[in-house]
């Protein structure tokens, strides 16, 4: 294992950039890694964001049982973990995560995906779960390939990897 920081040499975005690369990121990819906390250790689960960055929020359908909707009402400190494995990018948005029975969102954000949980957006099972973001980061690195080829080069040479953009920021 390299013992030099992998981003020694990455170029660092201001908070303003690094704002937007989160969301358009997040709605690019909206598929996420949403991790909770039991009290005693996280427990994580893939789920479908629908990114809605002019009302500040991630919203999400969930069923009404589940051991995530405990987890929440105790500890609505969560993190959303986005991964684009072609392009290299990574985003992390941390927030406080609120469950509600809000009808008429739910309805306005149901997809025929959401079919494969429930028959329709009327099921009185489905509930919205809405994550608030406080802060996101973000490793914009270079595609696929060239990302191969920075590893290889930096393993031949020894020298440290410049894999890309990254940033933190207050959302």
């Amino acid at each position: 294992m390299a013992d030099h920081d992998p981003n020694a040499h990455a170029d660092h975005l201001s908070p303003e950039e690094t704002r937007e690369r989160v969301w358009s990121l997040a709605e690019d990819i909206r598929v996420c890694i949403l991790t909770t906390w039991s009290g005693s250790e996280q427990h994580a689960r893939p789920l479908t964001a629908h990114v809605a960055r002019d009302e500040h929020a991630l919203y999400f359908l969930v069923d009404e049982s589940g051991h995530k909707n405990t987890e929440i009402e105790q500890y609505p400190a969560v993190s959303c973990s986005f991964v684009d494995k072609g392009s290299n990018d990574y985003v992390v948005i941390a927030g406080t995560a609120k469950l509600s029975n809000d009808r008429e969102k739910i309805a306005a954000i149901w997809t025929n995906f959401a079919k494969a949980w429930w028959d329709d957006e009327n099921d009185p099972s489905i509930r919205l779960l809405t994550v608030t973001p406080t802060r996101g980061e973000v490793w914009d690195g270079p595609g696929g390939l060239a990302a191969k080829a920075k590893i290889a080069f930096s393993a031949a040479t020894g020298g440290d990897i410049d894999m890309g953009e990254t940033g933190k920021a207050r959302l």
